[in-house]
């Protein structure tokens, strides 16, 4: 394991950045316990002359505990859902997914 590996892992072991969840491939079937790191930027599109600003969720997780997300895929945190869209994307190291998500 390299140094970022071992960087990443603890972080996402922190109580303070990463959460606990469940993925469900395909979004039905028993839930797999993940651990995921929650990020919330607004995306501004360009719409004719305006720009029209809306909030996202992106998450963050480890390759290690999600080897094969794709779009479709249902992730709960808490009570909240939310469904994969998109393509994921992997990180330079390949060690970290980051999933696009909206909620059902």
């Amino acid at each position: 394991m390299n140094a970022f590996a071992t960087a990443m892992n603890a972080i996402f072991a922190d109580p303070n950045m990463a959460v606990d969840a469940l993925w469900f491939a395909g979004g039905t079937g028993p839930g797999i316990a993940i651990r995921v790191i929650r990020k919330s930027p607004d995306e501004v599109t360009p719409f004719g002359a305006g720009r029209i600003l809306s909030e996202t969720t992106m998450l963050d997780a480890r390759i290690a505990d999600m080897p094969t997300p794709a779009p479709g895929d249902l992730i709960r945190i808490g009570l909240e859902d939310f469904i994969l869209q998109g393509e994921p994307k992997l990180d330079r190291e390949r060690l970290i997914w980051t999933l696009n998500t909206r909620t059902p």
